[in-house]
């Protein structure tokens, strides 16, 4: 039998290719927006019982790859009858090729005939309403903010309290914070955001990183760039030299006529990354001159001006 097609990216107003996170956000978002404890409008009853039943299926990995199986050429609303050979043994009793009808119930035939009446929304949870069963209370909104760590809590990981303004007071929260964090990733605290008001969960947290300045290393996503300061002649005749790591010390070959803003890279001494893997150290070379000279300084540099054959602004 025909049945009208339901292109649940559509619904939900997702591309194809959107994540599991991008599918979540747009269903929180359009469910507040609907349900119908806050929207009266006639068809906002309607409305959410499209979007369940697609979040139902693209929430789920084994059912959106089962959905995804048909292709991208079906479009919403047209009649659509199962390809040949289509195999529709998913949801366990009742998920046959057979069309159900919907019985009052929330799901289309569509729907019901990839997966069955045993394929309803997880939990069994349902809200009453005007027109019986409908939607789950939608969630709390998620809430967005920023903080601050040092660079030893990026590079080694830790635990970092922050405090929390809730409806019955001050709240803590520990924060855990992995190894190789970096500036602008975020941290997401699974429902640890704004209640919701109609009963049901919590919206997240998420905390934008920022890494607090360094008094001896710039931080560049894993990479890490410390200045290293040389004399005159440690950068005319080349040098070697302790550079402080930020666990230890590595001994430094500086070539000679180094350059002032040159950069020696010293590899897997940066933040690490999951892969195992860390970023990198650049070392960045700064000539320094002495801001008073003793007489016999003042003399020796005196002479090497008359001698030497350098034109700095050649």
């Amino acid at each position: 039998m025909a049945v009208k097609f339901q292109d649940y990216y559509e619904t939900i107003g997702v591309a194809r290719s959107a994540s599991q996170e991008e599918i979540k956000r747009a269903y929180r978002k359009l469910a507040r927006k609907y349900h119908p404890d806050t929207n009266k409008t006639p068809e906002a009853e309607a409305k959410m019982k499209e979007l369940n039943e697609a979040y139902e299926v693209l929430k789920d990995p084994d059912k959106r790859a089962k959905y995804d199986e048909l292709g991208a050429n079906y479009k919403a609303g047209q009649d659509f009858r199962p390809p040949p050979g289509f195999d529709f043994n998913f949801g366990g009793p009742g998920a046959g090729g057979g069309g159900f009808r919907m019985d009052g119930g929330n799901f289309s035939d569509f729907f019901e005939m990839f997966f069955g009446k045993s394929g309803a929304m997880g939990g069994g949870a349902r809200a009453r309403g005007h027109g019986g069963a409908r939607a789950a209370a939608p969630p709390g909104a998620d809430v967005e903010a920023e903080i601050s760590i040092t660079l030893e809590d990026a590079m080694r990981g830790g635990t970092r309290g922050i405090k929390l303004q809730a409806p019955d007071g001050i709240r803590s929260i520990d924060v855990r914070i992995p190894p190789g964090t970096t500036s602008g990733s975020v941290i997401r605290l699974a429902g640890q955001g704004q209640p919701s008001p109609m009963g049901g969960p919590a919206g997240d947290l998420r905390l934008k990183v920022r890494i607090a300045p360094h008094p001896r290393f710039e931080v560049n996503d894993h990479d890490l760039v410390a200045d290293l300061r040389l004399a005159p002649w440690e950068a005319a005749l080349g040098a070697k030299i302790d550079v402080p790591l930020f666990e230890g010390s590595v001994t430094l070959s500086v070539p000679a006529g180094a350059q002032s803003g040159q950069k020696v890279r010293i590899k897997g001494k940066g933040l690490p990354r999951r892969s195992g893997e860390a970023g990198d150290l650049y070392v960045r070379f700064v000539i320094a001159v002495p801001k008073a000279v003793t007489d016999e300084e003042r003399e020796a540099f005196e002479k090497l001006r008359e001698v030497s054959t350098f034109k700095p602004r050649a």
